[in-house]
């Protein structure tokens, strides 16, 4: 009996170490929209997760969310966006708010140098949105694939981007908490609090792709 409890911790604690697909390049299995708000404007195509962008004024618009919820993790993907496009990964998103933004940190992805408005720091590719800058610039231009890793281990973030890792901070500290008083997130009292959410996808302007999205638990 005991042999068999042990065989089954370990068997968890080797699963919980190991990177498993959010997308399985063929469907949207294991994805819902935020709030099961209907839409459709995310499609699956040539193994990429698309979203149609704000071309169609037909087109109805809700974020995407992962079925499961997450803590400790960390997460890596690919993605490309068009000329002038923003769109965003957040984490850690709970559902009793209006817009997933509201209640999750958001990894941005946006079009740097061809955004049609001028960005600040805080708004730029990799930047843990309307908090943290990015230390360096490493995108790749629009249109060019790539790849991103967030992790989230306890209460510990960084974002990395292509390669290099742009943002660190840690989650909940009295510094962070200032930082949230004094920026865009001072009304939002649900903003960053829970420590446990789903990961999603953000349709917000522009199309966007994205594959070869892992994640492994923490």
């Amino acid at each position: 009996m005991l042999t068999a409890l042990l065989l089954v911790i370990v068997s968890f604690a080797q699963e919980k170490g190991k990177s498993v697909a959010l997308f399985d390049g063929k469907s949207l299995a294991g994805w819902r929209t935020y709030q099961h708000k209907p839409a459709d404007s995310w499609f699956v195509k040539d193994g990429l997760l698309s979203n149609k962008g704000n071309k169609d004024p037909q087109t109805k618009h809700a974020d995407l969310i992962s079925e499961k919820e997450y803590s400790n993790f960390e997460l890596s993907f690919d993605w490309k966006i068009a000329p002038q496009a923003n769109s965003g990964v957040m984490y850690l998103v709970t559902e009793e708010f209006p817009s997933a933004y509201l209640s999750g940190p958001e990894y941005q992805l946006i079009d740097d140098k061809g955004y049609p408005s001028k960005l600040e720091d805080w708004q730029k590719a990799g930047a843990n949105y309307a908090m943290d800058v990015p230390s360096t610039d490493a995108t790749k231009p629009a249109g060019e694939w790539n790849h991103s890793v967030i992790i989230v281990n306890k209460a510990h973030v960084e974002h990395w981007l292509n390669g290099k890792k742009v943002v660190s901070y840690e989650l909940w500290t009295e510094e962070w908490q200032q930082h949230k008083k004094e920026g865009k997130w001072k009304d939002a009292k649900g903003y960053a609090t829970a420590k446990k959410g789903h990961i999603a996808l953000q349709d917000h302007g522009g199309e966007a792709w994205f594959k070869n999205i892992m994640i492994k638990e923490l």
